[in-house]
Formats: structure tokens, C-alpha cells, sequence
């Protein structure tokens, strides 16, 4: 059986639109990401537009029941594609005005041909964290959206921005105040969205109801946390009496508000300086992620249970991104390649039988798997075993994004793929 309070963390984004503040609605779990729609004298305003098309024809078509009136803006809080890519399903052509931060950026933009990324590590490494590919019974949970929803146009309804916002600006939404500020944090481009009249603050990513993902295993560049920190104290200073955030449901009450916010900060600055104090100490880069912990006053914050972000995963990110990845003790500074280190190990064990004979024997998952990658390395058929041990260590997790990287990976062994999606004889699988 799944962990049971990630099970329980589905309740956040069951589907639904709801009205969150007089003439605002809230559509949730119809994709990994809400859709807002403030309704103004004579049109409407999105912001944000998830992240397929199909999703986007479900979210038009309940919003529809509610008003007939034109969309005539769009608002987008940062570039990530499961906020903008249902764009075209919503704007009746390209002369809508879409608001973006001016540091907006997104690979929905293409890449600059002079720039080098690893684009296929990220394409598979994408996958794993949304269990793409696997039946949603399985997977169960995207710990900051659903599981299930509709995939149909992923990444096929993106219009650029055409109107950028370089410092807080006041905007009329058809007889709505509102402010564009922006508010860096889970991306440099993020941008919060302030009705004053209403008390109501459009947070997007950068707060939800998980530990944030402060480093996402499925590769990005070093998220600030320090602005990410900076941010939520800007937030706090609204003093909103509802907080609508990009992922999970909305929270109402001034003092609710206020408590989500500073803990959630409290929490990024635990870790900042846990993290750095074993680094000014020498601590390796294990070391630090074995070691750092959130206090208990936190710890037992239903929105600070790491269903999404992971503080191990977020001590050793910090660490990484500060200091690069040399920990400071000199045998990190040369290198034993992987084989060798396998056929050093299974020497040590007295030969791979025995090795294997000890990868058998032990309960402890972890090094179940780090034993079995030496065999596998030895050309030992135990494929089988890691699949196993990924399994269960996916059953005992609360954190949705390692629960679908153990079951997407075991998939991908049983069915002899490697991890740029074509089977290990070259065809496409």
C-alpha cells in the first residue's frame, strides 16, 4: 500500500472550480496546475492557462458555465509549461494581452543555438518525476497535483507574453485592481499577482501546501533560496486574507495566511543554515544530506510534509549551488570510475558471489541498491532485485516526486529500456 498521507494529500487538488472571493474562481485538478478566472465588468482575466490543451477545453468549458464574457487578458506567473500551455484553447487570437515578469523564460521558447544542454537526461529524468507512461492507479499521486488528467496537447497551446512587468505595476482587470509584482523564487521569472480590494494574493509556485521543491531531481538550474526567502517575506507583507498558490488548494484567513508563509521561510532558512554550518565543519556532500533535518515545531506542519520538495534533497542542493561539488577533503578531488569501484567491491566481499550473496541478505533498501548497481556493473543478471527494492522503497514514500522515479525506473528495467526511451537493442520502446 502507497503511504497513506501521501494518499491523503490527493484531497488537495480534488476537481473542482471553486469561488474563492466574490466573482474569482479557482479551477483545481483538472492538470498538475490551477487556473484562476477573475471576472471584471464586461470580460474576464486568466492567470495561468495549464499545462495541456485538452486540460485547458475542460477548465473553458466549466468556466464557461459561469460567464459568457470574453477573456480579454492573461497573466502568467512564471515560465514553467504545466502553467502555460493551454494558452491558445483560451485566447481568441494573438492580440490578447499576456502578462508575464520581463525575466520570463521558458524552454517553450526554444534554446539558442550556441547553447549546450542535456536535453534528452532531461526529457527522461522529466518523465520519471511524473511517472509518465505509467498508469495513473500506479503512480496515484504528483504530490502538488493529480495524478490523473488529461495529456492530451501537453506543451501544445503556449503563446509567448506580449506584455512584460519589470517592476510592481498597478493593472485595471475591467473595474478589478490589482498589482503585478514580481517575487523570485521557484524561478527567477515568478511573478505574484495582489487584488487589494479583495485581500486576495496569487502566490503561484511559491508556496504550496508540500515542502518546497527547492532542487527538483528531474534537473534545473540552482534555485535561489534566498530569494525564494525574500519573496515569501514580500508575501507576508500583503497581509492577504486568502493566499491562492499555483498548486493545492487555496488558504483563507488573514492569521492562516501569515502562518504558511513565515513557516514555510522559517523552514528554507533552517536548511540554509543547517547547511552551512556542515559546510563551514567540512561535512561531506552524504553527510550533509543525512544530516540535516527540520526541527519538530515544523517538521508536524501538514504544509511542510515533504509529499513534493525533500529536505535531504534541498540541504545537499543548497550545498551544491553554493559551493559547487567539491565538499573541501582532497580525495574527492580524483576519481575511481564506476566499474572499477564494482570490481573493487565485490574483491572486498571475497568475489561477486558473495557480493551477491550480501546484496540477498540485507533488509536495508538503500544499500540493497547500491549493492545490486555493482552487480549490474559485473554484468550479474539482478535487474530483478533492484526492480524489488525501487518497488517497496516507492511504497514507504511520502515524497510523490521519489515514489514515482522508484516505480517509472523499475518499469523502464522490466521492459529493458534505457533511459532516452528506446530499448537496449536501439529500438524505439
Amino acid at each position: 500500500m502507497p503511504n497513506q498521507e501521501l494518499i491523503r494529500q490527493n484531497k488537495q487538488f480534488e476537481k473542482d472550480v471553486v469561488e474563492i472571493a466574490p466573482g474569482i474562481w479557482m479551477a483545481i485538478g483538472f492538470a498538475l496546475s490551477n487556473v484562476f478566472m477573475i471576472e471584471g465588468q464586461l470580460s474576464v482575466t486568466l492567470i495561468d492557462t495549464t499545462e495541456s490543451t485538452a486540460a485547458a477545453e475542460e477548465i473553458l468549458a466549466a468556466f464557461r458555465k459561469i460567464t459568457r464574457k470574453p477573456i480579454e487578458r492573461i497573466i502568467y506567473t512564471h515560465g514553467h509549461r504545466d502553467h502555460i500551455c493551454g494558452t491558445t484553447v483560451f485566447a481568441p487570437d494573438e492580440t490578447v494581452p499576456i502578462y508575464a515578469s520581463a525575466s520570463f523564460a521558458s524552454d517553450m521558447l526554444g534554446i539558442d543555438a550556441n547553447e549546450i544542454r542535456p536535453l534528452e537526461a532531461l526529457f527522461w529524468r522529466s518523465q520519471a518525476q511524473f511517472a509518465m507512461g505509467l498508469d495513473p492507479e500506479v503512480s496515484q499521486s504528483h504530490g502538488a497535483g493529480p495524478a490523473t488528467r488529461p495529456l492530451e496537447g501537453l506543451g501544445a497551446g503556449f503563446m509567448p507574453p506580449n506584455r512584460f512587468v519589470t517592476d510592481r505595476m498597478e493593472l485595471d482587470l475591467d473595474g478589478v485592481r490589482a498589482e503585478l509584482v514580481p517575487a523570485p523564487g521557484e524561478t527567477e521569472d515568478h511573478m505574484v499577482v495582489w487584488l487589494p480590494d479583495h485581500k486576495l494574493l496569487f502566490g503561484a509556485d511559491n508556496w504550496y501546501h508540500a515542502f518546497p521543491n527547492l532542487y527538483s531531481p528531474r534537473g534545473t538550474a540552482f534555485r535561489d533560496y534566498g530569494k525564494w526567502v525574500s519573496s515569501l517575506a514580500l508575501m507576508e507583507e500583503f497581509e492577504a486574507e486568502i493566499l491562492a498558490p499555483g498548486h493545492t488548494l487555496p488558504v483563507i484567513g488573514a492569521e492562516n495566511v501569515r502562518e504558511v508563509l513565515s513557516s514555510t521561510r522559517a523552514a528554507i532558512l533552517h536548511v540554509m543554515r543547517a547547511t552551512t554550518d556542515l559546510m563551514n565543519k567540512g561535512a561531506s556532500m552524504d553527510e550533509i544530506a543525512t544530516s540535516v533535518t527540520l526541527p519538530p515545531e515544523l517538521a508536524e506542519k501538514p504544509w511542510l510534509k515533504e509529499f513534493y520538495g525533500k529536505v535531504s534533497w534541498c540541504a545537499r542542493g543548497f550545498a551544491q549551488g553554493t559551493l559547487g561539488w567539491y565538499d573541501g577533503n582532497p580525495t574527492s578531488l580524483g576519481f575511481i570510475a564506476p566499474h572499477t569501484r564494482a570490481e573493487r567491491m565485490a574483491d572486498m566481499a571475497g568475489g561477486v558471489a558473495k557480493l551477491l550473496a550480501q546484496a540477498k541478505a540485507t533488509d536495508d533498501l538503500q544499500w540493497k541498491l547500491e549493492l545490486v548497481d555493482h552487480l549490474i556493473l559485473l554484468g550479474q543478471p539482478v535487474e530483478d532485485m533492484k526492480i524489488d527494492a525501487m518497488e517497496a522503497l516507492a511504497e514507504l514514500e511520502i515524497n510523490a516526486i521519489a515514489r514515482n522515479n522508484y516505480l517509472w525506473e523499475a518499469e523502464r528495467l522490466r521492459q529493458g529500456r534505457a533511459r532516452d526511451g528506446k530499448s537496449h537493442s536501439g529500438i524505439a520502446a
